[in-house]
């Protein structure tokens, strides 16, 4: 009677591999218009108890700098299940300033550019000078890695999860931002995985904010246009995080958007929540 009311197979203790993808750091604006951090990615397992209920967080993206303010851009929000937490993306602070994040942002001028924490991503991307400001880092590789101010790509080695759960960016998650850029130079694209890409000016008078890291893939947004002091556009959002539970054979526990495929059960929590094992 206890199974037919909860809708699933209730047994002993059983284990579960938790993906958890923190929120992606904001693009910066003006001068410190760098590529926000990928949002920290890590699988974790344990054993869980059947009928305990589990809380699930999943990070927000952090806010992208802010034409005409003195708002710069900020770190997305951590992600966690069960004890194991990944750190959200950092965004560019202050002049001068730098942050640490699951993956870092980019850099102004080759320095001051963001870390990321091992295990969950890689350090942001430096840049060179004004005309290009540093991507931030995704999970497979360090900003700048494809090119100066390009996005570090996120990771595909949970495809079979994001295929399983119509999640991530063409099979990858946590990718970095596009650092931005000055004047007329082209935009620079985010990393695979869900990173945005710079803001774009297809002329000295016109400009776009830079693009917002796709949503629960932890990627980080793009580092908005700017030309000189007369113009200059915000930084895009991070992406926010996402927890993607799975176990093998039919479903156990409830919770998150529920699929069975290919002999694995999966909860997909795009926002905070609640498993019962």
């Amino acid at each position: 009677m206890l199974q037919m009311l909860l809708g699933a197979d209730v047994g002993g203790p059983y284990s579960v591999a938790a993906l958890i993808i923190a929120g992606g750091g904001g693009g910066g604006w003006s001068t410190q218009s760098a590529g926000g951090g990928a949002g920290g990615v890590q699988e974790q397992s344990s054993i869980l108890i059947p009928l305990v209920a589990y809380t699930v967080t999943v990070g927000s993206g952090g806010n992208g700098g802010i034409e005409g303010s003195v708002s710069h851009p900020s770190s997305g929000s951590n992600s966690s299940f069960n004890g194991t937490t990944s750190t959200g993306g950092s965004g560019k602070p202050s002049t001068g300033g730098t942050a640490t994040g699951g993956s870092g942002h980019g850099g102004v001028n080759g320095s001051t550019y963001g870390s990321g924490i091992s295990g969950q991503g890689h350090d942001g991307g430096p840049g060179v000078d004004n005309n290009y400001r540093g991507g931030g880092g995704g999970k497979g590789e360090a900003g700048d890695t494809d090119g100066t101010g390009y996005g570090g790509d996120g990771s595909n080695a949970w495809s079979t999860w994001a295929t399983a759960t119509s999640t991530g960016d063409s099979g990858y998650y946590g990718g970095g931002g596009g650092g931005g850029r000055e004047y007329t130079q082209p935009y620079r694209p985010g990393g695979q995985g869900g990173g945005g890409r710079s803001g774009y000016g297809p002329s000295y008078a016109v400009g776009v904010a830079g693009a917002a890291g796709t949503a629960n893939t932890g990627g980080g947004g793009g580092g908005g246009w700017i030309w000189g002091n007369w113009q200059k556009k915000n930084g895009g959002a991070g992406g926010s995080g996402l927890v993607i539970l799975r176990y093998a054979g039919g479903q156990k526990g409830t919770g998150g958007t529920i699929v069975t495929t290919g002999g694995y059960t999966y909860h997909t929590f795009t926002s905070s929540g609640t498993y019962t094992a």
